[in-house]
């Protein structure tokens, strides 16, 4: 990779590797279809002038159904039970059970008609992952198992939605993809978040929804795209293990959440078996994933 992909790799890994701290911040006031809202509308208003530019809001107006369809299963559905979950989990838990994504991500591809039979590695890889997911499950969660739950959901649409990006919205740009995603998304979470607007918000949450949309939405996803030309959309897919290990670290830092054994031991597991379950999909090419939060 040229010294420009790693500077992009890294600039990924920070800005898909904060967003969990931010949103355990934001949810201390803020209900998380307001966060869903917070971040989404902003990042829209910000790519709006650059699709326009561009002139690729045609682009938008031809696919908007499957854009729509993107943004349900990338945006609208997962950060709202993502932001649910972080007020009964750490912001730790959360980030290392994301890093899953890529097993999910071949559970699906095995659904699709290009589907490849699992070789020996990949299934080594597959165990691997699922007991590194069974044993933070079963560790960190005690009794109520609803924001586990959750936090799958939001794997399957993360998992979903690459595919669909992939399949469906490959011709399309991608500052058109998520300007579209995102002000879908943003127009069906304002009644709500106008209902559910806190009376006051702390300067340390203003900020944190700021950065989660400017920096880690609109920011993050053009950034991304520029890593994906200048590296591949295979290669790039390895920031998940790097944003993930950040996350961990800056809930340990700056939340004081616990590392745990289950953390130190279930991290490497998910590491190791996303990294071998999917290696054979990288490479071939067969299979785009696309992992963040």
């Amino acid at each position: 990779m040229t010294r420009r992909g790693w500077v992009l790799f890294a600039m990924m890994a920070v800005l898909w590797g904060i967003p969990y701290l931010l949103i355990r911040i934001a949810v201390r006031q803020l209900d998380p279809g307001v966060v869903v809202l917070a971040r989404t509308a902003p990042a829209a208003l910000l790519l709006a002038p650059l699709v326009a530019r561009r002139r690729q809001l045609g682009d938008v107006v031809a696919h908007w159904r499957w854009i729509v369809v993107f943004g349900v299963v990338e945006f609208g559905g997962p950060w709202y039970l993502m932001s649910s979950a972080e007020r009964h989990v750490t912001s730790s838990f959360t980030s290392l059970m994301i890093c899953a994504v890529p097993l999910f991500t071949l559970v699906m591809s095995r659904l699709s008609a290009s589907h490849e039979p699992l070789s020996a590695r990949r299934i080594v890889g597959l165990v691997a992952g699922a007991l590194g997911v069974a044993l933070l499950v079963g560790v960190n969660i005690h009794g109520d198992l609803r924001w586990v739950l959750m936090l799958l959901v939001v794997c399957v649409g993360y998992s979903v939605g690459p595919m669909i990006l992939q399949h469906r919205l490959a011709a399309v740009p991608g500052p058109a993809v998520v300007f579209g995603a995102t002000a879908v998304v943003a127009l069906a979470w304002t009644p709500y978040g106008v209902l559910h607007w806190p009376s006051h918000v702390s300067t340390e949450t203003v900020l944190a929804v700021v950065v989660l949309s400017v920096f880690c939405t609109a920011g993050a996803f053009l950034t991304f795209f520029e890593l994906v030309k200048e590296a591949g959309a295979n290669r790039s897919t390895v920031v998940v293990y790097s944003n993930t290990a950040l996350a961990v670290l800056l809930g340990v830092a700056l939340l004081h959440e616990p590392l745990t054994t289950s953390i130190i031991v279930g991290f490497p597991l998910i590491m190791a078996g996303s990294y071998f379950a999917t290696s054979a999909d990288r490479e071939r090419g067969n299979v785009d994933l696309v992992v963040h939060e």
